[in-house]
């Protein structure tokens, strides 16, 4: 039986993506018209983007538990997010989730080592090719990384979040 899987949303991009993802995987797994139990849970995008352009990290991280403590209550089984970015918030709140998490960066450096890849190109907000989310994640699975120049990062920045 598939477990039920809580999807802690902050852009509707992502969270579409990750939904969309999710059922078209699932019926190839578990026969036509199959999928996972899914449950997500999202505040405004404005209260994160006002938290971001803040730096407001522990406060990130309590919208993102606040999402988690919902689908938990709802009956989820374990939590993913598909945003990128507030992933550096994470360990704000690690030790009080109310279920396990499946890491972003941890699902994609298994995949790039099963691939045979040794170095990935980073993109993504300012703030995540900014900071160690998968840098940390990568250099444990023996993988080098390169960043965007800060001119690019912030023209790259603009458009996903404009």
């Amino acid at each position: 039986m598939p477990q039920h899987i809580g999807i802690v949303a902050c852009s509707a991009e992502g969270a579409a993506l990750c939904y969309r993802t999710i059922c078209a995987d699932g019926a190839q797994l578990l026969g036509p018209h199959a999928h996972p139990e899914i449950s997500m849970h999202t505040p405004s995008f404005s209260n994160y983007a006002e938290l971001l352009n803040s730096d407001d990290w522990r406060g990130v991280g309590e919208l993102m538990l606040a999402s988690a403590e919902n689908l938990a209550q709802i009956g989820a089984d374990f939590l993913i997010c598909p945003d990128n970015t507030i992933h550096q918030a994470l360990p704000f709140i690690q030790n009080r989730l109310p279920l396990p998490w499946l890491h972003i960066a941890d699902v994609v450096s298994d995949k790039a080592v099963e691939r045979g890849f040794c170095c990935l190109g980073l993109t993504g907000t300012r703030w995540l090719v900014a900071s160690e989310v998968y840098p940390e994640k990568l250099a444990a699975s023996g993988l080098k990384y390169v960043r965007p120049n800060e001119a690019d990062r912030e023209e790259i920045s603009r458009i996903i979040m404009d």
